[in-house]
Order: C-alpha cells, then sequence, then structure tokens
C-alpha cells in the first residue's frame, strides 16, 4: 500500500530533493528529505521505518559512508542509491554493501518506481520472516527440553538411531516425542515441523 510507504531522500542538492518528493508523493508515498548524510544518521535510529534514497556525491559523507554507517549502527532499512553519470562502479561497490539497485540521474518516474517497489518488498519479507520467528519460537516454547532435542537433531538432518544414540534413549522413544512435537507445533508433517523449527533458528550447529 504505497499510502504507507515512506521514502527518506538523502541529497545535498535541494533540486533534487523537491522533484523526488513532489514525484513520490504525487504517487501516493510519504516522504522525509534530508539534506546531508549527518543530517539523516543523528535522526535515522529513531526514524520510521522506509526506503532511503541515497545520494553517492555528498559532502561531509558521501553515500557510501552513510551506508556503512547504517549498518554498523544495525539501521535495517534498504537504500537504493542516486548516482550521477559515470558513477557506476561506485554505484557497484553500493550494491555489494547491501544496496537495493541504483539509478542514475536524471531519473524518470518509471525507473524510480520499480527501484523503490524492489526496497518495499524486503521490508515486507523482512517484516513476514519476524512475524514467522516470533510465531515459531512460541511454538517451539510449548515443548519439553527433550522433545526439543529431538527437533534440533531432526532440523540437523540425523536418522532416529542417531538421536536416540546421542541422548541415551531408544529409537521407540524418539518415535514418541516426534509424535508429541507434531501434536504441539499442529504440524500434518515433518516437512512443516520442520519449516518451524528453521524459522526459530534451530537446525545450525549451535541447536
Amino acid at each position: 500500500m504505497a499510502e504507507h510507504r515512506l521514502v527518506h531522500i538523502v541529497d545535498d542538492e535541494e533540486a533534487i530533493r523537491r522533484s523526488a518528493s513532489f514525484m513520490l508523493k504525487t504517487s501516493g508515498f510519504l516522504v522525509e528529505t534530508w539534506a546531508s548524510g549527518v543530517e539523516f544518521l543523528k535522526a535515522a535510529r529513531h526514524a520510521e521505518m522506509g526506503c532511503v534514497l541515497l545520494d553517492v556525491r555528498m559532502p561531509e559523507m558521501d553515500g557510501l559512508e552513510v551506508q556503512q554507517a547504517m549498518l554498523e549502527r544495525g539501521i535495517a532499512m534498504p537504500v537504493v542509491v542516486l548516482t550521477g553519470h559515470g558513477d557506476v562502479s561506485i554505484a557497484v561497490r553500493a550494491m555489494k554493501a547491501g544496496a537495493i539497485d541504483f539509478i542514475e540521474k536524471p531519473f524518470s518516474k518509471a525507473v524510480l518506481l520499480e527501484a523503490l517497489a524492489a526496497a518495499f518488498e524486503r521490508i515486507d519479507r523482512a517484516e513476514t520472516e519476524a512475524v514467522r520467528a516470533a510465531g515459531a519460537a512460541v511454538a517451539i516454547g510449548g515443548l519439553t527440553v527433550r522433545e526439543r532435542e529431538v527437533l534440533a537433531g531432526l532440523a540437523n538432518g540425523l536418522p532416529n538411531k542417531t538421536i536416540a544414540y546421542d541422548f541415551g534413549i531408544s529409537p521407540r522413544t524418539v518415535e514418541v516425542h516426534r509424535a508429541n512435537i507434531m501434536t504441539k507445533l499442529h504440524a500434518r508433517s515433518l516437512s512443516e515441523a520442520l519449516r518451524i523449527a528453521f524459522a526459530a533458528g534451530l537446525g545450525g550447529p549451535t541447536s
């Protein structure tokens, strides 16, 4: 829903801030503008989540430095980089550092909206994954310690016999735990139970 989408425009050129802001507002976006990377970073931690339209060439801090500072401070807003003609190598560096896309000035409305669509898709995906992880953590929290251990073993691809050996229990007991896990997680199949386990962070070397 574009009317609830916020775009932070970070550019030292007032003309760019004005034109991009007008273009986005007429497309239903909310817009906040920042005249420098320093100004944006001062407020970014407490700013509303949105996409950052970030100019590469700015005084004080250039776009790459702002992007690096965002990473270091845990500011997880997706970045679309604005570049001037001939800045493609810089844009590639920005994308390697996690930028969604780059667009060259002067840019068309269609190109800008396409880049922002990709950025907001990342936000939506992250929010969905966070909700899924929270739900999975609650579900896993209803398991006993042993059931959680058995589920972690399954998530690591271990067969029942290996799990039984590791915990000094019989394969039959592992099967009982598996059945209880399926019931408690409301999982209709092992793959469904594993998806919940993976969403909760099980299945790695520290499980």
